[in-house]
């Protein structure tokens, strides 16, 4: 019963390769290529991993980096599409910033930022990566981001909060409906 569960959940996860490099050896009989490729997968709700692949053709590195990817999969707390409060994270010389965002703001992001916020089922969030551009520093950095995310309850807790001041960065308030003149 819970290998047919673990089977189902991995048919449903977003598989996104997010940068393949192609890395040149050079020996005696002229140059051997190899590759390595990073792949995020996740749920789509809440839910997310990343995974770096090695090999000597590129379908085995993506398949190397999917498993590793599956294999370190965390969740992350989530608050209406979109996380719950500002964070940084930061790895070697890579410094990403996550914002909540109103309903309907979309997906403000780099390419390889936005394709984990994607595969966590993030569909509302303004994020900037700072100094460096190298994928491997800034997904690092993106993951050391969500690790410091916490729920709205904790974060409000934590700051001394009112739930109801945290939630206001990113509700969508129902619009008014004019009823019958009187």
């Amino acid at each position: 019963m819970a290998r047919r569960r673990r089977e189902e959940e991995e048919e449903n996860l977003i598989e996104k390769v997010i940068y393949i490099n192609r890395v040149a050896k050079v020996v005696k009989g002229g140059r051997r290529f190899s590759f390595s490729a990073i792949v995020v997968v996740g749920n789509g709700n809440g839910s997310v991993g990343v995974g770096f692949g090695k090999a000597n053709e590129v379908p085995e590195a993506i398949r190397k980096g999917t498993e590793k990817a599956r294999r370190s999969m965390k969740a992350i707390p989530l608050v209406y599409g979109t996380i719950p409060h500002d964070v940084e994270g930061r790895f070697g010389s890579g410094h990403v910033v996550l914002r909540p965002a109103a309903a309907g703001t979309g997906v403000i992001a780099g390419p390889a930022v936005r394709a984990i916020m994607e595969a966590v089922g993030i569909h509302n969030v303004l994020t900037k990566s700072l100094r460096s551009t190298n994928p491997h520093n800034v997904v690092r950095a993106t993951f050391g981001a969500l690790d410091l995310l916490e729920s709205a309850e904790q974060y409000a807790q934590r700051t001394g909060k009112d739930i109801e001041q945290v939630y206001a960065n990113y509700t969508v308030r129902p619009a008014p409906v004019a009823g019958p003149a009187a």
